[in-house]
């Protein structure tokens, strides 16, 4: 496991006690259980066109927060959007919705957090925003602020709580 992805979010909380912690229970998919990096965002509603858009780029090891209002309807991700975000440099994705292929994505070096599956598919409109602050479990999540994800939790902070960052 890389050293950048080699943490403790209680560790990390115990150091910075006022750092916001998701209070949102998510599942855990892919081989990466613990992952951190810049957020970016995208909120939609039933359609996975831009989280495909974002994974398809380039990143330098951010984090995709995807805010689907919670619904379980239909998957905001599967198994090819979450390999192009692992190919593309992606850390991982918390998806505040399902996402499907998950036996799939358990096999990828790449972290993601669901609050579910569901095989549906999602529609492929592009609906939706890109880079605007996303708020659940009581935490906003900002473009360019950290996030921390570990099988206890996600952190969400202004600055990097490591030094390395």
């Amino acid at each position: 496991m890389s050293e950048k992805f080699y943490f403790s979010t209680a560790d990390l909380i115990d150091t910075a006690p006022d750092t916001p912690s998701c209070e949102t229970q998510f599942r855990h998919f892919g081989r990466r259980y613990s992952f951190c990096g810049r957020i970016r965002t995208v909120k939609c509603d039933r359609d996975n066109g831009l989280v495909k858009q974002m994974m398809n780029t380039h990143s330098d090891g951010e984090v995709l927060v995807v805010d689907g209002g919670g619904s379980l309807y239909s998957a905001l991700m599967g198994d090819m959007i979450a390999g192009a975000g692992a190919a593309n440099g992606w850390a991982g994705a918390v998806i505040f919705g399902a996402i499907r292929d998950g036996e799939a994505i358990n096999t990828l070096d790449f972290g993601v957090k669901a609050l579910g599956t569901n095989p549906r598919k999602s529609a492929k409109d592009g609906a939706g925003q890109v880079d605007a602050a996303v708020s659940f479990g009581g935490v906003t999540f900002t473009p360019g602020h950290y996030l921390y994800s570990d099988s206890d939790g996600i952190l969400v902070s202004e600055k990097p709580l490591r030094e390395e960052e």
